[in-house]
């Protein structure tokens, strides 16, 4: 019988990581993960059903993603040849930092953003470092240039609006990294649906630009489907270390259809805009709540009286928030995504009790 020591075989960067870790309700409002709050329309979940009986589940999917790509393509007016489909645009920030570092090199972001930069960076084995956001949550491109420089890095992320702040950075400022930074600038548009904002247009200008974003926050977050838009020569160097059939059969189906046939979407994504400012208004009412503008699906706010003792009140209330007090930055801190009006209102409600 084996009795091998596993833990001694484990590369010691990995035991020092923390998991990712997704907190869950089993019965009430879930507001924590950046949802589209709505179902897919009635015609495509007719579609998706029927689909259902004619899809081979015994073959492999299209590995090259064709008519997704070509979807894609329509309405973002990128050549198919530039864009690549994840499982989830998590899946290309990986292969990005693959191709693109060796073991010890550096990536770059600012502080505080999407995690995820980080605990990809440090299981591949490459050093994060990071560069610090003013008090109103933006970055002066001199002191992030300054940062690249000294750490030699080759890659910066930069959330497009950002999370968890949920603002958009100085567009000046943005413009700056990307003409003097000698490394590639990747722009994660995840939520650029709710800002109406990119940098894509740029891509014919400069080549170190790589555009990244995601199915998840506007209706599809459980079929996992991003993509990204990247220079041809980048595209066919990311490609060598994709991973084949990384996007199913179902998902590719259902994604093509839904950005196809994109003004049912369109209507959803307007009424979550509209509830972001009635919930913004309603937030600033507050004395004991400090609530920042957000040009994405959810607002980030400060509890003056204490935010994981109003995180936990919340919860038992039957309401999940996301907890961002461990972070030096956002102490006291809680992000909560746009719902539907009535889930916005039962979250208004538990909160002016509990906050009083």
């Amino acid at each position: 019988m084996s009795r091998v020591d596993l833990m001694e075989l484990l590369r010691d960067k990995v035991k020092g990581l923390k998991a990712y870790q997704v907190e869950n309700l089993d019965e009430g409002i879930k507001l924590h993960a950046n949802e589209n709050p709505y179902p897919p329309s009635p015609e495509l979940l007719k579609k998706i059903f029927q689909r259902l009986d004619e899809l081979e589940l015994n073959r492999y999917p299209d590995p090259d993603c064709k008519n997704l790509k070509q979807a894609i393509a329509n309405k973002t007016g990128a050549h198919p040849e530039q864009i690549i489909i994840g499982n989830g645009s998590d899946e290309l920030i990986q292969y990005l930092m693959q191709v693109l570092c060796d073991e010890g090199d550096t990536i770059a972001f600012p502080d505080p953003t999407f995690a995820m930069y980080g605990i990809t960076a440090q299981c591949l084995g490459l050093t994060p470092v990071n560069f610090p956001l003013d008090d109103n949550w933006d970055f002066e491109a001199q002191t992030a240039l300054e940062v690249l420089a000294k750490n030699k890095a080759r890659l910066v992320f930069i959330s497009y609006p950002n999370n968890p702040t949920g603002n958009c950075f100085s567009e000046q400022e943005i413009q700056k990294l990307i003409e003097q930074f000698d490394g590639i600038v990747v722009l994660d548009e995840a939520y650029h649906d709710f800002a109406g904002k990119s940098f894509l247009k740029e891509m014919d200008k400069h080549n170190n630009l790589v555009v990244l974003r995601s199915l998840s926050k506007i209706g599809l977050a459980g079929l996992r489907i991003g993509y990204g838009i990247f220079p041809s020569v980048l595209a066919e160097q990311v490609n060598k270390v994709r991973l084949p059939y990384n996007s199913n059969s179902l998902s590719q189906w259902v994604a093509t259809e839904l950005l196809n046939d994109f003004a049912h979407v369109q209507n959803q994504i307007s009424s979550i805009v509209e509830e972001r400012s009635r919930l913004m208004d309603e937030l600033s009412k507050l004395s004991t709540i400090i609530a920042y503008p957000s040009n994405s699906n959810f607002i980030l706010f400060q509890a003056t009286n204490g935010g994981e003792k109003l995180f936990n009140e919340l919860k038992k209330s039957g309401t999940l928030l996301r907890n961002l007090n461990a972070h030096p930055r956002l102490k006291n801190c809680l992000r909560v995504t746009i719902g539907t009006k009535q889930e916005n209102d039962q979250f208004l409600d538990q909160l002016r009790k509990t906050s009083l």
